[in-house]
């Protein structure tokens, strides 16, 4: 084990744990409440378990075998996501051109870009150049029936998939005086409070939720759910200062930022799904949907991370 950090085995060491009594609680309440009516529930908690022990054991090894895993493994997911985004919104034969360089050319430049810790380039290759190029490589095959929206969302879709989740592993770049070599703890703490969120806020939702946020988009999601699982993640934050250059009110902080963004990016992406009548983006993960899925929060809480934690503590 030489040369790992010893925070990590310690970091790993306590969501194991967690998992653990997770899946031994589920195990007993899906014994108890059978038959009650509440199998459902307990159904989906499990679910969730199960998935974050797969996230878990994945993130584990790209956290250990160093950046480069990481960036393949983000880029695999973000091919995975685009993947999932294009199936649910169908294009034309005159699209696959665009298509075939957002999938071939920008996931591959975005986060080789990371690799060479180009910034500047990385920060502006989709949201000027894609955006810009795609529905140029659109308009040659001639097709312009309901043109706007085809392009649109393309665009959009490499936006979310690529452009946005590529700022989780675009923290490995940062550097910050005094935290040399800490970057991976950072990515640890944006996806933990992010996914404990998620679940603190279903819990929550759970046990105290009456007032619905968005019904029509969104119906599990609660103000209570929200408020209960936002003051968990700041509290998880604040616990966790210790991997970040922050102090602990503003790791607290900086979890909050996290839970509203990514409270933001599930309702955008239900919404989308609402929109195509679909219920999950794929069926990656049994029970629990696809790749997007579980990576909605991601997309609009690691841009926000990323450039705070940019503009604040990188001199």
């Amino acid at each position: 084990m030489t040369g790992i950090d010893p925070r990590f085995l310690l970091l790993f060491s306590g969501v194991v744990a967690i998992l653990l009594a997770g899946s031994v609680a589920g195990f007993f309440l899906s014994r108890r409440l059978a038959g009650t009516g509440s199998e459902a529930t307990v159904r989906n908690l499990n679910d969730r378990v199960k998935a974050w022990w797969v996230m878990v054991a994945i993130f584990a090894v790209a956290f250990l075998a160093g950046e480069a895993i990481t960036l393949v493994l983000f880029a695999l997911t973000s091919f995975y996501c685009l993947r999932e985004f294009i199936t649910l919104t169908p294009t034309r034969p005159a699209d696959h051109r665009a298509v075939a360089t957002a999938f071939y050319i920008f996931i591959p430049l975005q986060y080789w870009l990371i690799w060479i810790d180009w910034l500047s380039v990385f920060t502006i290759a989709i949201p000027v150049y894609a955006f810009l190029l795609l529905p140029v490589l659109a308009v040659l095959a001639g097709e312009t029936d309901h043109f706007l929206q085809r392009t649109a969302k393309i665009q959009w879709g490499l936006m979310l998939t690529v452009y946005c989740i590529s700022h989780a592993p675009a923290l490995l770049i940062l550097e910050i005086p005094g935290h040399e070599g800490e970057n991976a703890l950072w990515l640890f703490f944006l996806i933990t409070v992010v996914q404990l969120s998620d679940v603190m806020q279903y819990v929550f939702g759970k046990l105290f939720g009456r007032r619905k946020v968005a019904p029509k988009v969104s119906p599990a999601k609660t103000w209570e759910g929200l408020i209960g699982g936002g003051a968990s993640a700041a509290l998880i934050g604040a616990g966790l200062y210790w991997i970040t250059p922050f102090s602990p009110l503003q790791a607290a902080a900086m979890a909050l930022v996290i839970v509203a963004a990514g409270f933001c990016g599930g309702l955008v992406l239900s919404a989308i799904k609402r929109s195509l009548g679909a219920k999950d983006w794929g069926t990656m993960i049994e029970g629990h949907g696809g790749a997007l899925d579980r990576m909605d929060s991601v997309t609009f809480a690691a841009p926000l991370f990323f450039h705070l934690t940019n503009y604040f503590f990188v001199p």
